[in-house]
């Protein structure tokens, strides 16, 4: 087996359970928009459970993992006391968490402000508080278990890691089921579910480290020279990480100002977080700690292979679902969503987020694929830079464009600062020995590019035939499904067609 195809079956390997995951988050989300619809208690759930999610990007996923990785790789690599850093890391970790959870829960009122100041003056702040309270501790669990994580991808075992968020939704979607059938308060009862997933999540980790042969133990956190290396390198990847929940920060105090909005954002994010998920996690999960290893090894050759072969696969995979947001959002978001409290004009305005979130699509994903290039050489602050400049824009688009767009600037904002943040991420990083375009992926991407069109127009056309049936409850399910698999038949034909993969590379990466 060749070490693109090893690197490609660790994609898949997270790719497959991130995708359960995502589609498991997706059947909770239409659960709560079937039983809330975009009501107080919907818009005050989404943004209480976004509170410890931000933090956590922040702190664990953003800025300490981003860290913490390489420097674990490295010491798996040499042998050089890696159960030990571990810990340390750990254990710091902890303290800087649980210290925020305790001023988050004296400063909940004001968060609650700065993530949604629409709110203030009805129902949804009071109520928005108290459920912030009960799900803010998430974040404790959620950052050891996304450090555990680290450690586990670094090892080459992405399987458990991967699969530990698909624990969180299962929790969830058993939590609402369970408050339908006892008859109550559905609200409350995935407040209250959350934070217990976190701790489900952080052992299922926890026991699989330690079955690796990493066993973690929390200590007395000191601040010894590795964890002084670790910080500095941290630090600037946690001021990039607050550049980019400011960005979502902007959009959600945009969307508070209108009534519904924060619910219509937030479906349409998970709608096109199935595919970023998906292909953008995979590869940061699997490429950074595989760069890692190459810059030791000094495997140049290998390393220009790995991003290169990253960026072909990220492209096949999600050029065409990001033609398909923008052709065919409302056929997608009525046949997924519109049932119980959502209505056709929750759909709508839902479906006009999704389309242009598909605009940015690729931008979101193709920045995972260049990230690594700098995280793996421990350069986290070049990324700072270009996320303060993307930053600007997305604040300017955001709010300056809300008299013409009302609450879809902020979804304008997230797509251009996408496309500007990968803009810089690439020009940033050619300066580095072995990045560069090879002849393969030159060979690919117009071909990749030209199927997405040929799907594109089919699809769009058979949308329109089959509008009817997409219409009718009793068989838009059907409808929609027998327009997917058309999509991917086309899509896989005209790829073939084209040359732009083969199907011995298909068979090869399947087999794994």
């Amino acid at each position: 087996m060749t070490k693109p195809i090893r690197l490609i079956s660790g994609f898949l390997t997270v790719g497959v359970w991130t995708l359960l995951s995502k589609v498991l988050g997706f059947v909770r989300d239409v659960l709560i928009a079937a039983t809330l619809g975009s009501g107080p208690a919907a818009q005050a759930i989404l943004v209480a459970f976004a509170l410890p999610n931000m933090f956590r990007r922040f702190f664990a996923e953003g800025a300490f993992n981003t860290a913490f990785v390489p420097l674990f790789s490295k010491k798996i690599e040499s042998g050089e006391g890696a159960e030990n850093f571990a810990s340390e890391a750990f254990s710091a970790l902890a303290s800087i968490v649980i210290l925020l959870t305790l001023v988050a829960q004296v400063f909940m009122p004001v968060l609650v402000l700065a993530m949604a100041s629409g709110f203030v003056g009805d129902e949804r702040f009071d109520l928005t508080v108290d459920f912030g309270r009960i799900a803010f501790p998430y974040i404790l669990f959620i950052s050891l278990a996304a450090l555990l994580s680290g450690v586990l991808n670094a090892m080459g075992r992405f399987a458990v890691a991967a699969a530990a968020p698909v624990l969180l939704n299962i929790i969830l979607i058993g939590a609402i089921f369970l408050a339908l059938e006892l008859n109550a308060d559905v609200a409350r009862a995935i407040i209250w579910a959350i934070p217990f997933a976190g701790i489900a999540q952080m052992m299922m980790l926890w026991f699989a480290a330690r079955s690796a042969g990493i066993r973690i133990i929390p200590r007395r956190p000191r601040l010894s020279p590795e964890m002084k290396r670790l910080a500095i390198i941290a630090a600037p990847a946690a001021l990039a990480g607050g550049v980019v929940q400011i960005n979502l920060l902007v959009g959600r105090q945009v969307a508070s100002y209108f009534d519904g909005a924060i619910a219509w954002l937030s479906y349409a994010d998970r709608l096109y977080q199935l595919p970023l998920g998906v292909v953008g996690i995979a590869i940061g999960v699997v490429l950074l700690p595989d760069l890692s290893r190459k810059l030791r090894a000094k495997d140049t050759l290998g390393g220009t292979n790995s991003l290169n072969r990253a960026a072909e696969f990220s492209l096949i995979l999600t050029l065409p679902a990001a033609v398909a947001f923008m052709v065919i959002p409302l056929p997608l978001v009525s046949v997924l969503f519109e049932r119980g409290a959502f209505s056709a004009t929750d759909a709508s305005a839902t479906a006009r987020a999704v389309a242009i979130y598909g605009a940015g699509l690729p931008a979101f994903v193709l920045a995972k694929v260049v990230s690594p290039i700098y995280f793996a050489r421990e350069n986290t602050r070049k990324p700072f830079h270009f996320a303060l400049i993307s930053m600007l824009v997305n604040v300017t688009l955001a709010i300056g464009l809300t008299p013409w767009f009302g609450y879809l600037a902020a979804a304008i904002g997230t797509s251009v600062a996408a496309w500007i943040m990968l803009a810089q991420l690439v020009t940033g990083s050619l300066k580095y020995e072995g990045v560069a375009i090879d002849h393969r992926l030159k060979r690919a991407f117009p071909r990749i590019i030209l199927a997405c069109i040929i799907m594109g127009l089919v699809v769009f056309f058979a949308a329109n035939g089959l509008g009817t049936y997409l219409e009718t409850p009793t068989i838009r399910y059907a409808a929609l499904a027998l327009l997917v698999v058309l999509a991917t038949a086309i899509y896989l034909l005209a790829l073939l067609g084209l040359g732009a993969t083969r199907i011995s590379d298909i068979k090869r990466v399947l087999r794994r």
